[in-house]
């Protein structure tokens, strides 16, 4: 069995836990990156997304017991990010605020805290999310201009200084964030690429994924399911990557931008999420709480389970650990793959979710690297990103969390009023850079 194995699990202790409920959520609309949030700071776009949710539910002056988010570039100004916003928010200044950081899995890692704390009767009400932005990507002064100014600071007498201040035109320099792993130098993209070709996952199903992200978003939009799930911002009032034309016909005709030195390249810039600004957050409380704010759940955060992966020295793909996570999560909750109404799978590329379904199907991947006794087996896609995803939306890194849990609860909620004596449920699959996933389950 392998030592990252699914198959290890314990039974969920539910004794003293209370049932956690999804009231709702809101996001600004997500914008591509150097766009119409280019001078928008972290703080600016948490803050509206933030604001949208107090106005939303009437919190103005009602203290939460946590807001609990952050961003994955952040620059210095951004210390205590998530706390500042509650500040400039309309919610009392007695609610306390902390930021959290697990890349991709940022937002979805804060609703598991904040779930957690409900659950054990440390909360009764808090909000979790996430916000990102490319277009204001903090830039450094170079390392070795870094130590000169210090040791300049230091320095005890006029001597020193001189023999410092003598090194600064040779130490200027801007380091400006890489798209790469630390460990292997890589972007993710080209990491995926590794994966996809190893997969066998082919171009024209990588095109017809992405196609239905946008087909998907776009006719959500048009029939109202985000009218209370997103608020304007900057002049923005749906998300600017969304294309409602899009098509396998016209994504076609792209050329790959990732995996041309493995050869047999096919992902493109249609079928992989661009860089993109955003923010979103999700309400979460006790059900007494949501009785007594008069408010009505969308769904129950059941549970998650969070995974990783050796990408640098062993087997697996970057973007995999979330073919690790749900199994066990599944396990813990005595669920098959297939007792889900929704599947919510971010597709940070279109290739990622089909090499993660691939595997699930694989009774070879499902014994040897996840030591499974036999395949998950195939879902259902027509359940899968029924009102679109990452692909359509974009993926504002920390954002994309609370976007899924408030869309995903929404979908439920809809649901639930069609099949009054049956749960309706959604899995909710995150991956995230450094070999992570994030994964969890909700349910009316």
């Amino acid at each position: 069995m392998a030592s990252g194995s699914a198959a290890k699990s314990t039974p969920a202790d539910t004794g003293a836990r209370r049932r956690v409920a999804v009231l709702g959520g809101n996001r600004i609309p997500f914008a591509r990156s150097d766009g119409a949030y280019a001078s928008a700071s972290n703080q600016d776009m948490f803050t509206a997304a933030l604001g949208g949710l107090v106005d939303r539910f009437g919190l103005s002056g009602e203290k939460l017991d946590a807001v609990i988010g952050g961003a994955v570039l952040k620059h210095s100004r951004d210390f205590n990010l998530i706390r500042e916003c509650v500040l400039g928010s309309a919610l009392s200044p007695y609610t306390p605020a902390f930021d959290l950081q697990q890349a991709c899995g940022t937002g979805l890692q804060a609703a598991i805290c904040a779930a957690d704390g409900i659950a054990a009767g440390r909360y009764e009400v808090a909000a979790a999310g996430g916000v990102d932005t490319t277009s204001d990507a903090p830039l450094e002064v170079g390392n070795e201009l870094r130590r000169t100014l210090l040791a300049l600071r230091r320095s005890k007498s006029n001597m020193q200084r001189l023999k410092l201040v003598g090194k600064l035109p040779a130490a200027l320099g801007v380091e400006i964030p890489a798209n790469k792993e630390n460990r292997t130098g890589l972007s993710m993209g080209e990491h995926q690429a590794i994966t996809t070709k190893q997969m066998g996952i082919k171009r024209v199903d990588q095109d017809e994924l992405a196609a239905a992200s946008h087909r998907n978003m776009a006719a959500a939009y048009d029939r109202g399911f985000f009218d209370d799930l997103v608020t304007p911002f900057q002049g923005l009032y749906r998300d600017n990557n969304l294309r409602p034309e899009s098509s396998p016909e016209k994504l076609a005709t792209l050329k790959p931008v990732f995996g041309a030195k493995a050869g047999d390249a096919t992902m493109t810039a249609g079928n992989s999420t661009p860089l993109t600004d955003g923010a979103s957050v999700a309400l979460l409380a006790s059900e007494e709480w949501a009785a007594a704010h008069k408010l009505t759940p969308l769904a129950y955060f059941v549970d998650s389970e969070t995974a990783a992966v050796d990408y640098v020295n062993g087997p697996d793909g970057l973007l995999m650990a979330p073919t690790y996570a749900v199994p066990r999560l599944l396990a813990r909750n005595g669920l098959t793959l297939q007792d889900f109404d929704f599947y919510e799978i971010h597709e940070a590329f279109a290739s990622t979710v089909l090499c993660h379904l691939a595997a699930w199907e694989s009774e070879d991947y499902c014994k040897e690297r996840l030591g499974l006794d036999a395949a998950l087996g195939s879902i259902d896609k027509s359940k899968l990103n029924v009102n679109g995803s990452s692909l359509a939306a974009g993926h504002p890194f920390a954002a994309t969390g609370g976007r899924i849990v408030a869309q995903a609860a929404k979908q439920i909620a809809e649901a639930k009023a069609a099949k009054k004596n049956k749960p309706v449920r959604a899995l909710i699959s995150i991956c995230a850079a450094g070999g992570q996933g994030v994964a969890a389950i909700l349910e009316a």
